[in-house]
């Protein structure tokens, strides 16, 4: 995918690109000040992504051969819509590359493979200080539901949980 006359070009990500994508990872990490969570390897990229028991997907976004942003994504579940939805993990252009498309481009590869794989919803988070991100999102259509909270239990709390009783 190539936007007419673009120098950019948006594709899906292979087993090849894990180096790429971890090297945007950290930058995403670090553009958001997140870097001490940083704990994917190439190898867990790989697994996670190409692996046997891989369940999610990349789209890389790359100028001469070079990636310059991607969207991370997977399939989660609606209950209530009862059907399977599109979930946007991640989406990261390199600053240098903002404001030529990319990112919309990223979001409507990642919207039509939702409505190709017949999605109830394509949803995604955005960090609340991130105002340009939720406007630029808002634009496109995205309605923000501010009465849900994100829940997260990693680490100990986790292996506490998961190995109960």
């Amino acid at each position: 995918m190539t936007a007419a006359g673009a120098p950019w070009r948006i594709r899906q990500a292979t087993a090849e690109d894990c180096g790429t994508l971890l090297g945007l990872i950290r930058e995403l990490a670090e553009y958001e000040a997140l870097t001490h969570l940083v704990t994917a390897t190439e190898e867990s990229i790989a697994a996670t992504l190409f692996g046997p028991e891989g369940n999610a997907e990349s789209l890389l976004a790359e100028s001469d051969g070079r990636g310059v942003g991607f969207a991370l994504y997977f399939h989660n579940v609606s209950t209530f819509v009862g059907r399977r939805g599109l979930y946007l993990e991640d989406l990261y252009v390199q600053p240098a590359w903002r404001g030529r498309g990319i990112g919309k481009a990223l979001l409507r590869a990642c919207a039509r493979i939702a409505v190709e794989r017949g999605c109830g919803r394509f949803e995604w988070m955005a960090l609340d200080w991130n105002t340009a991100a939720i406007g630029f999102y808002e634009s496109l259509g995205a309605v923000q539901h501010p009465e849900w909270r994100l829940l997260r239990m990693t680490g100990a709390a986790l292996a506490r949980l998961g190995t109960a009783e």
